[in-house]
């Protein structure tokens, strides 16, 4: 499969804007684009750079498949959306663009008995978008609105909770529906309670001046 590391992990069932220029991911964008499904593969970078080669890679990723595209010069603009989860279990040479032979993650399963761990992990992520956007734009409001499916809303609540990629790629390996919650409800906490006490230090008074 065509693999295009990020610095940024993709989720299932959410979307994803990129602008390639690169010629080797151009190269790749138009191999993906004679296929019917218009597919490839994202994975996390866990050392390098986005441009240039050389990076490594995190071996779970997720599938995006093409659904918007704009070309700009010697820039193409294209709206992808997370598919499913693969395991990367061989990377291949360059061709020239990264390859590997990669395998599906198992899908996860809902239970109804997880819906009270579903409107908690909700409630905190909306709380914390809350929180974020008291410093920062975000690109996902809090009121964001999540899919009807309930595994497709539990990958959007985690594609939208302001964590660090790091967290990201941890509930991207999650073998069920109540581990992703459990690590989502805990990496989304951490983050609050980062930004509340930056928010604190914000309030303190300026020591200049002072005796």
């Amino acid at each position: 499969m065509p693999m295009f590391p990020l610095a940024t992990v993709l989720f299932p069932a959410m979307p994803m804007a990129l602008r390639v220029f690169e010629d080797r991911y151009l190269v790749m964008l138009s191999r993906v684009l004679q296929q019917e499904t218009a597919e490839f593969g994202i994975v996390l970078i866990e050392r390098g750079w986005e441009a240039g080669g050389g990076e490594q890679r995190f071996g779970v990723g997720t599938v995006a498949r093409i659904t918007e595209m704009e070309a700009e010069g010697h820039t193409l603009g294209i709206v992808v959306r997370g598919q499913r989860r693969i395991e990367v279990t061989r990377w291949l040479d360059d061709d020239p663009h990264p390859r590997a032979e990669v395998q599906d993650l198992p899908e996860l399963s809902w239970s109804d008995a997880l819906l009270p761990l579903r409107e908690e992990a909700e409630r905190v992520v909306r709380r914390t978008l809350a929180i974020a956007s008291e410093f920062t734009q975000q690109r996902w409001p809090t009121e964001v609105a999540l899919s009807d499916d309930p595994i497709r809303a539990l990958w959007q609540l985690a594609g939208v909770a302001p964590i660090t990629a790091l967290d990201q790629i941890r509930l991207l390996r999650c073998a069920s529906a109540e581990e992703l919650l459990r690590a989502l409800i805990e990496a989304t906490m951490g983050a609050a309670e980062v930004l509340t006490a930056a928010w604190d230090e914000d309030e303190f008074p300026d020591l200049d001046g002072q005796e």
